[in-house]
């Protein structure tokens, strides 16, 4: 597959994946854990079938020492045994709002679980987490940024 537009190297889409890649830096810096980062980043790019970033955060969740039972099991996690309540909390909710373009809502079911898990700086990280992985599924699809070549830690 060849991408439609390189989007590190244009100057205009170069921009904005600098103010991104920034913005993210805030969701490192929080106390959500990365696990639980990790987990949210993978599901949503299945999710949106964005092949870059699934390979993206699977490689790097792996570096970082996640299990490859787990990894393989993001796509199945609500019948998987592997994923703690609150990472199961989180899973819920980047599966709704991620999904929020069919139509669907985040339901209060979903968030209660995740105020039972996180407080309000670990749950104001997961949003952001879930809005920016979106953003950046989006801008790859759109771009058809191929996947495969992603090595752990190539974009720092």
């Amino acid at each position: 597959m060849e991408p439609r537009i390189n989007l590190f190297t244009n100057p205009v889409a170069g921009s904005f994946v600098k103010r991104l890649t920034m913005a993210s830096k805030v969701i490192s810096d929080s106390t959500l854990p990365a696990a639980t980062h990790e987990l949210v980043k993978i599901r949503a790019s299945q999710i949106n079938g964005c092949g870059y970033c699934t390979d993206m955060h699977t490689k790097d969740a792996a570096h970082a020492g996640e299990t490859a039972l787990r990894l393989n099991l993001v796509a199945a996690w609500p019948e998987a045994t592997v994923f703690t309540e609150a990472e199961r909390a989180a899973l819920a909710l980047t599966e709704e709002a991620t999904r929020i373009g069919d139509g669907r809502a985040v339901s209060d079911e979903v968030w209660q679980e995740v105020r039972k898990h996180y407080d309000d700086d670990q749950i104001s990280a997961l949003i952001a987490a879930i809005a920016t992985i979106n953003a950046w599924n989006r801008m790859n699809v759109i771009a058809r940024t191929p996947a495969g070549d992603y090595e752990p830690g190539q974009w720092g």
